[in-house]
């Protein structure tokens, strides 16, 4: 009597399953990881700011809340930092400008006037009492009056 050989069906895989077969690299895994976790954040607080700012009609039975959407707001826009998306703020006529409002060239001019107005100087920190020393012996700030 002929033995039956029987197979073994494959078992379905889950998302994690899926996961660790094509992301073999455990540094890998927890970076797709990381990115689902923030990418839940960012769905969980876009859905609370819009609740905060909608009124949902009164058949829904769901009372309104009164919340400071501050928080939520700052969770939103910290995660989509993560995901290199940044706010421009804007100018008085109306337009955007990235860097808090300030150019290279004008952060460049502002670096070299420091640098001509406050030249460098070497100070040594000793322990008790805190001694400011020069290499030359001045002191470390001469008065200008």
């Amino acid at each position: 009597m002929p033995e039956e050989v029987k197979k073994e069906e494959p078992k379905k895989k889950g998302i994690l399953g899926k996961m660790k077969e094509a992301a073999s690299d455990k540094e890998e895994q927890l970076d797709i990881l990381s990115t689902f976790v923030r990418l839940g954040i960012l769905v969980w607080s876009g859905g609370i700011l819009t609740l905060a700012y909608i009124q949902l009609p009164p058949v829904l039975g769901i009372p309104e809340q009164k919340l400071d959407p501050t928080f939520i707001a700052s969770v939103f826009t910290g995660v989509l930092a993560t995901f290199g998306v940044q706010a421009a703020k804007k100018n008085g006529d109306g337009s955007s400008k990235g860097n808090g409002g300030i150019t290279k060239e004008q952060m460049e001019r502002l670096i070299e006037k420091a640098a001509q107005t406050a030249p460098a100087q070497i100070i040594r920190v000793e322990q008790s009492p805190i001694k400011f020393i020069t290499n030359d012996g001045e002191p470390p700030v001469k008065p200008t009056v």
